[in-house]
């Protein structure tokens, strides 16, 4: 999907027993998360270095392109400065071609919408302004949550935002949780009967607002993201834009057992 949609991406890094790797280099899922599950040390993860960014900055300003460069949320990873550093160096070095960063303050599948649709703009004919502006109309317009079977990993890793206040009472929940910035309580369930419950109400509620380019994400849960995708069909009358399974960098955050929804309107995005 990502390369059919013309977009480059720049991988982040895992830092685990296994030394440091980027993301995009790691292809066994259920090897890594069966890890994790028993890893007494929670993996760390890194933002990709301004070369990393170069290294694909570099080549399409040299064809003549022009980039908008989207990014995971500033508010749980420093990925986008490193981007915006990149390209004041690559200005410096090519003043005529222009990079645009964009902090989507989202993650994994809202941030694929947003990059989705920055693509679609461009598919289109669109200059940078326009591709901006497509980008921040399907920021305003993506909603996605998530219920994780804990919060333990988001504490281990400092990523659980203004979640932290839920932690002591946490231990028989299920969380259902958005990124807004940062990581956002919504909701606390006790079963993963209701968490199931919730998320289809919240794909209800997406497909009321017509928003039908809609999505399904995982991790290590593949038949419950089986049964969602089957209530999305009845309810949106089409195909999810996408159904994934979450990488290892967002994933050693959060834990197996997670599983997302949301969506935008499909027009966004083609």
């Amino acid at each position: 999907m990502v390369s059919a949609a013309g977009l480059h991406q720049v991988s982040l890094y895992l830092n685990d027993g296994n030394g440091q790797r980027r993301e995009s280099d790691i292809s066994d899922l259920g090897g890594f998360y069966a890890e994790l599950r028993g890893a007494a040390k929670v993996p760390t993860t890194s933002q990709p270095s301004i070369g990393d960014f170069l290294a694909v900055y570099e080549p399409l300003a040299a064809s003549g392109r022009d980039i908008v460069s989207v990014h995971l949320s500033g508010g749980i990873s420093g990925t986008v400065e490193a981007a915006r550093q990149a390209a004041a160096a690559l200005a410096e070095r090519n003043p005529e071609r222009r990079v645009e960063v964009v902090d989507s303050q989202m993650a994994c599948g809202a941030l694929g919408l947003v990059a989705l649709a920055a693509a679609a703009a461009a598919r289109a004919g669109g200059d940078v302004d326009d591709v901006v502006a497509r980008t921040r109309e399907a920021m305003a317009a993506t909603r996605l949550w998530f219920a994780v079977d804990t919060l333990e990993y988001l504490r281990r890793g400092g990523r659980i935002g203004t979640a932290q206040a839920w932690v002591g009472g946490a231990l028989k929940i299920k969380p259902i949780l958005s990124l807004e910035g940062q990581i956002t309580p919504i909701e606390r369930v006790r079963t993963s009967k209701r968490a199931f419950q919730r998320m289809l109400d919240y794909l209800r509620s997406r497909a009321d607002d017509g928003a039908n380019g809609w999505v399904v994400q995982h991790i290590r849960a593949q038949d419950v993201a089986d049964r969602l995708v089957d209530h999305g069909r009845g309810m949106f009358g089409c195909e999810p834009a996408f159904v994934s399974e979450i990488g290892p960098v967002i994933g050693a955050h959060v834990g197996p057992g997670l599983v997302g929804v949301g969506g935008l309107g499909r027009a966004l995005i083609e």
